[in-house]
């Protein structure tokens, strides 16, 4: 299989964690894609979807699938999404699409996590892919002298502007040997919405598509 087979086999796995009657929580990016297109095969076994971007919620629709605000359910079993990178810890980098706060606030709300990945994703130590930081406008040049002091290198993400209204700075060069502590190190600078570590909450399974299969890990 190659990636994209990859990433559509770990998608197509994780229905597997649907149950009937609920809302499925669904994340952003192009594995998240592969698995709304599968979700739309079991549509009317579920009441619908919690959307963590405007791209996934027009996709959900495209498929005819009902996309609920987050503010109007009590609860939510399940939320599928993908990552950029994540270790045997379950720990994550996020937000290589922009949507790492809507995600994280998803992501909270969720009994259960599961990541879809292909196997690229996997790896020892996160930081080879950069760090998302959504940032406040204002406060972009402010939080990229602290992300410096912190070991990193920022850079803005150039036109793009979050479902929030806000800007990105990708942080180079981190190597990150305990994200926790860094997760909560960067939410605490003042601008900070948030940044794309997910290690606080972290996935709880990681359906991780290889070259021979699916592999399920706990």
């Amino acid at each position: 299989m190659n990636q994209n087979d990859m990433k559509k086999a770990a998608a197509e796995k994780a229905l597997e964690f649907i149950q009937p009657d609920t809302i499925v929580g669904v994340g952003t990016g192009s594995t998240v894609n592969y698995f709304i297109d599968a979700l739309a095969q079991i549509k009317n076994r579920i009441r619908g979807a919690v959307s963590s971007s405007e791209q996934s919620s027009q996709r959900l629709k495209d498929h005819g699938i009902e996309v609920f605000d987050l503010n109007s359910i009590d609860d939510l079993d399940v939320y599928i999404d993908g990552a950029d990178e994540i270790t045997q810890y379950m720990a994550m980098i996020k937000g290589g699409g922009a949507a790492l706060t809507r995600e994280k606030i998803v992501a909270a709300v969720a009994k259960k996590f599961i990541c879809i990945a292909d196997d690229s994703k996997q790896v020892d130590v996160l930081g080879n892919f950069p760090l998302p930081v959504e940032v406040i406008p204002m406060a972009r040049s402010y939080v990229a002298r602290e992300l410096v002091k912190l070991g990193g290198d920022p850079e803005c993400r150039q036109g793009v502007i979050t479902d929030n209204g806000n800007v990105i700075l990708d942080v180079y060069n981190l190597h990150i040997l305990d994200p926790k502590a860094l997760e909560t190190k960067i939410n605490a600078l003042v601008g900070v919405v948030t940044n794309g570590l997910f290690a606080l909450r972290g996935a709880d399974i990681l359906v991780l598509g290889t070259a021979t299969d699916v592999k399920v890990i706990k």
